[in-house]
């Protein structure tokens, strides 16, 4: 009995989850209108009016338009750092680490595109603490990928490392924006792009 009373004490109110409902729309209107306009481009006004709220209401959920874009991109770095953890954490010879993290970046490619040209185009709007953050996340990130390369091919150099998971990270990021063209055919993208990484990553150190 009261362990159900103080369950229900710690659920949101009907209020708390409207708020965290509207903010989550914020944030995705946010990314598709940054995307498509720059950060530059999109107004307070433009973001709240994709939400069917005036530009001031927008207060309520963040400080400014800058907040809004420290939150996007924060905390993307921190949901990829967080996946590319629990791939390489998963264990398995260096093939199947890369291969793990091979999927999930595909996946987060391919669902998420327009936060990364997000990122991509508006990363150095941010302010100082918050981009070193960010930078920080990123290159933790990267680290993931060039611990089991550095097993996988170690007579290659850290420069080579780092070179081969940028290479892969530039043509699976690059291949999602195209990936929304109305032209382009989904089926089958996923393990073309994963099987061409994979080429990449595993082609002998000349």
């Amino acid at each position: 009995m009261l362990a159900s009373k103080y369950q229900s004490l710690n659920e949101p109110t009907d209020r708390e989850r409207a708020k965290a409902e509207r903010r989550e729309a914020l944030l995705r209107e946010a990314t598709r209108l940054f995307a498509l306009n720059g950060y530059a481009g999109v107004s307070l006004e433009d973001l709240g009016a994709a939400c069917g709220i005036s530009g001031p209401a927008v207060y309520r959920h963040f400080a400014g338009k800058q907040a809004v874009l420290i939150a996007l991109l924060v905390d993307m770095s921190k949901d990829i750092y967080a996946g590319g953890c629990t791939a390489a954490e998963a264990g398995g010879t260096p093939l199947e680490v890369l291969s793990r993290l091979v999927d999930f970046h595909t996946d987060f490619s391919l669902s998420r595109p327009d936060i990364l040209q997000v990122q991509d185009r508006d990363l150095k709007s941010l302010p100082k603490a918050e981009l070193e953050l960010v930078r920080k996340l990123q290159n933790s990130y990267i680290g993931l990928w060039t611990t089991e390369l550095a097993k996988l091919h170690p007579t290659g150099s850290k420069q080579s490392h780092r070179f081969r998971a940028h290479a892969v990270f530039g043509l699976l990021n690059s291949t999602a924006h195209s990936a929304h063209s109305p032209r382009t055919k989904k089926s089958g993208l996923k393990p073309l792009l994963s099987n061409m990484a994979l080429a990449a990553l595993t082609s002998p150190v000349v």
